[in-house]
């Protein structure tokens, strides 16, 4: 009789580890795969590193290149007007400087015929600039979507986001 207790005890736990591995199944299939960005920046930079941080917790992995973006940047075909201190490459796109974790997943949504976006400088309050240090200072800045013609010479600009 002490054997078939302890067998159907034994039984009965193994069974209930059983469920509650079933059951944790849902909430690790849940999590979405995060999606791979490369970065370029200066190895000093600090509101790059506070940007990349912004990212990785937005869902993003983030292989960072610390050798400066000026030349990466001219090759992926950004005009250095658009410029900011760091350049990403993200399913394809340019996404240039300090654009918001919500604009890089409208882009990749959305899926226009797009170079990429940017937010060009370094605006006060955008993601990464906006550490204590500015003392909740927002100065308003837009997003733009850059599009280059059919022929691939000329990119021109327009809103994809205003933060006013």
């Amino acid at each position: 009789m002490t054997i078939t207790t302890n067998t159907t005890r034994r039984h009965a736990l193994h069974m209930l580890a059983a469920a509650a591995g079933v059951a944790a199944l849902p909430a690790i299939a849940a999590q979405p795969a995060k999606t791979p960005m490369e970065v370029w920046k200066d190895p000093n930079c600090g509101c790059c590193k506070d940007w990349i941080e912004i990212m990785e917790k937005s869902g993003f992995e983030v292989k960072v290149h610390e050798v400066g973006n000026s030349g990466v940047r001219a090759k992926l075909g950004l005009p250095a007007q658009y410029g900011s201190c760091h350049t990403a490459l993200v399913g394809g796109y340019v996404v240039e400087g300090h654009v918001p974790a919500a604009d890089v997943r409208k882009l990749l949504q959305e899926k226009p015929k797009a170079l990429g976006i940017t937010a060009p400088g370094m605006p006060i309050g955008s993601p990464g600039m906006d550490g204590p240090e500015y003392g909740g200072r927002k100065d308003p800045y837009d997003v733009l979507l850059i599009t280059k013609n059919l022929m691939g010479n000329n990119v021109s600009a327009r809103v994809f986001t205003s933060y006013r």
